[in-house]
């Protein structure tokens, strides 16, 4: 897709994405085939569900099918969510990923795991796991420091002691 192509669709498309209360995070066009795919993803703070994704769909095909931005061929209008292992390239992404294990490049080299506690305007407050029955340890890290970062997919993530206690004595309530 040409950045030509890219900047007019994302001209055309973000006020209307930003209207539902969404934030377009990508655009992407790609030849399947003899058709062509156009792939959108959104995001909120508060998540997108499909209500929400169905929404901005129906809205988004509507403005694209007065206009021509995709041409006159055929084309399949895709919209979804970030997914899972999302890349963090934004602030909001970081503040969207507080309590994630997220894996980290460093600009210095190497790669860290570890936890967002926090993250404001400099960096991020991170809990880094402990190994072997070590605990866990607090690290700051700025944000000219990462050159890449991933939320990771936590399968056997162990839920707080506090909240356990927390659940047990509403159960008892």
């Amino acid at each position: 897709m040409s950045t030509t192509q890219s900047e007019r669709l994302r001209a055309l498309l973000e006020p209307l994405v930003s209207s539902q209360g969404l934030d377009l995070e990508e655009i992407a066009v790609d030849s399947v085939g003899r058709k062509r795919v156009l792939r959108v993803v959104v995001d909120s703070d508060t998540g997108a569900d499909l209500d929400r994704i169905a929404d901005v769909s129906r809205a988004l095909s509507a403005k694209l099918d007065e206009t021509d931005a995709m041409g006159s061929g055929e084309y399949t209008l895709e919209v979804g969510t970030p997914g899972a292992e999302r890349l963090l390239t934004e602030h909001r992404h970081y503040v969207r990923a507080t309590g994630r294990l997220v894996r980290f490049q460093l600009a210095e080299g190497g790669e860290l795991v570890a936890r967002i506690l926090k993250a404001d305007d400099d960096g991020l407050d991170l809990e880094v796991p402990g190994v072997k029955g070590r605990k866990a340890t607090a690290r700051r890290l700025a944000f000219d420091d990462i050159t890449r970062a991933r939320v990771q997919v936590e399968f056997n993530r162990k839920d707080d002691v506090s909240d356990k206690k927390d659940d047990k004595k509403e159960e008892e309530a």
